[in-house]
């Protein structure tokens, strides 16, 4: 069975999905690839809404945490978003980029010992649970803001809450 529900946020609605135990999925509306991960009947009868699943009630104290700055570990939470052995690679290397932060294309394909940029970006473009693996805190090799699942325009909203509570935690 796969859980779903809808929860707002200040970058628009966000999608949870779990497995009943782990998050397999948090997409924000509109995103490339939504729903990506979730079985191919999910509008049928294998799917539930349950807004009341106790993971889901972690996840959205994590967001509230995380839209107030806080900088929530991420890493606590059970993650178990669907793909291949190299975009596992690549997902876990996401959540080793520190809060407040950005990382290039090429370092993390480095990192994961990929130099094949269009592999690495497609990985961190799939990536099924937004926000929480943070794909936006990946940039163009000049710092530029480069494509995002989300939009552009949310990807900066991100990094510009991090920097602002990253500054806030450090004074």
């Amino acid at each position: 069975m796969m859980y779903i529900t809808i929860t707002p946020s200040p970058v628009g609605e966000i999608t949870l999905a779990s497995d009943g135990e782990n998050l397999t999925g948090l997409w924000l509306a509109g995103q490339k690839y939504f729903g990506a991960g979730l079985p191919a009947d999910h509008k049928k009868s294998t799917v539930q809404t349950k807004d009341d699943l106790p993971l889901f009630i972690t996840v959205r104290d994590w967001l509230t945490r995380y839209f107030n700055c806080e900088n929530p570990p991420a890493k606590t939470l059970p993650l178990a978003p669907a793909g291949s052995p190299f975009r596992q690679k690549a997902w876990q290397a996401l959540l080793d980029i520190p809060y407040g932060t950005t990382t290039t294309y090429s370092l993390l394909g480095r990192q994961i010992g990929c130099t094949a940029a269009r592999a690495v970006g497609g990985a961190v473009g799939h990536n099924p649970i937004s926000i929480i693996i943070p794909c936006h805190r990946v940039v163009g090799a000049n710092g530029k803001l480069t494509g995002y699942a989300g939009g552009v325009e949310v990807k900066q909203k991100l990094l510009v809450l991090e920097s602002s509570g990253s500054q806030s935690a450090t004074h």
